[in-house]
């Protein structure tokens, strides 16, 4: 009788009310637990190469954040994550279980790996799609108050008179205690940067990185389970040691794409944000390859990849715990 209610309400039912609940928990502990490296990482991949006040080295970076903002320097950034993630989350994983139960006909036939990567890159995108304004607003609150740099214009124009990995002089844009609210930068960006669009910028090359990590990242998941967590197997460290080597590999493969996207999002900030202008997503990739070489792909991997693992591995643990506490009996 439940199977038949199930049915028809079909997308619509309490178990997708779980996984939502699950999917939402599970991605605000996830990132709590690993916001000072998240926010380094922000940090890392838009400050200007070369500059003299760079965040170089994962500890004595954490530890000059701390001396120069405290506590609150770890969690900057993190209220906005939250209110992101949670959202974000949710769609993700219900996305995905939902589509799961699409291509497999309510379970009636087995989900190869190739079904897994399509459902998770479609999960990906829509719920990017769905929180990206919160996205920007995160990463602009997370370089707002740290002390980098401006890029020099000359090295993005390839000037003959530019020295590689020059960094301006010009103070960075400053920020009135109003515009450190998620509120305050979201209007502050919709006034000085195009109205509601200014909110979507970069969104183009997020999708397009976000579909084939978390793709990855749920294929690799489930593949490691079905080695790792045989029936009798499945204990709390097992779980925790599929999910953080699915995330480093995920994180890994698409990393630049990750680069790219933060890129975007601080081109319209006030007096040139970190000095960026790019005209798109490609010019942006052109612009770095050329100034940095392809190593400016991959600034604030290794921040990335120490946070990498007990993000991911906390989320799918979180989720799995939550969604079978919910769907107990």
């Amino acid at each position: 009788m439940a199977e038949v209610k199930s049915q028809k309400n079909g997308f619509w039912s309490p178990e997708l009310l779980c996984y939502f609940v699950a999917g939402g928990i599970a991605g605000a502990t996830s990132r709590t637990v690993v916001s000072p490296l998240e926010r380094l990482k922000i940090i890392q991949q838009v400050q200007p190469s070369g500059s003299n006040g760079q965040y170089k080295g994962v500890w004595r970076s954490l530890v000059r954040m701390w001396q120069e903002e405290g506590f609150a320097g770890f969690m900057r950034g993190n209220g906005i994550n939250c209110l992101r993630i949670v959202p974000y989350s949710a769609v993700q994983f219900t996305t995905y279980e939902q589509l799961k139960k699409l291509f497999t006909r309510n379970g009636s036939k087995e989900l190869d790996t190739p079904t897994r990567l399509v459902s998770g890159a479609l999960a990906g995108i829509t719920s990017v799609c769905s929180t990206y304004p919160l996205d920007l607003v995160r990463s602009r609150l997370s370089i707002a108050t740290a002390s980098i740099s401006v890029q020099n214009q000359s090295l993005l124009a390839g000037s003959a008179d530019s020295t590689s990995g020059a960094s301006s002089s010009m103070p960075k844009p400053r920020f009135s205690k109003a515009d450190l609210s998620v509120f305050g930068m979201a209007l502050k960006v919709m006034r000085e940067e195009g109205g509601v669009r200014g909110l979507y910028r970069g969104l183009v090359a997020t999708a397009i990185g976000v579909a084939p990590y978390v793709g990855i990242n749920f294929a690799a998941y489930e593949t490691l389970r079905g080695i790792i967590t045989p029936p009798g197997q499945s204990s709390t460290a097992r779980k925790l040691i599929c999910g953080a080597l699915a995330g480093s590999i995920s994180q890994t493969l698409t990393f630049p794409f990750d680069v790219l996207r933060r890129k975007m999002q601080v081109v319209g900030m006030p007096a040139g944000g970190m000095g960026y202008r790019y005209s798109g997503a490609m010019d942006a990739l052109r612009t770095i390859i050329r100034a940095e070489g392809f190593r400016g792909l991959y600034r604030g991997i290794w921040p990335n990849l120490l946070k990498v693992a007990p993000s991911i591995a906390t989320s799918f643990f979180t989720y799995e715990l939550v969604r079978d506490l919910l769907l107990a009996p």
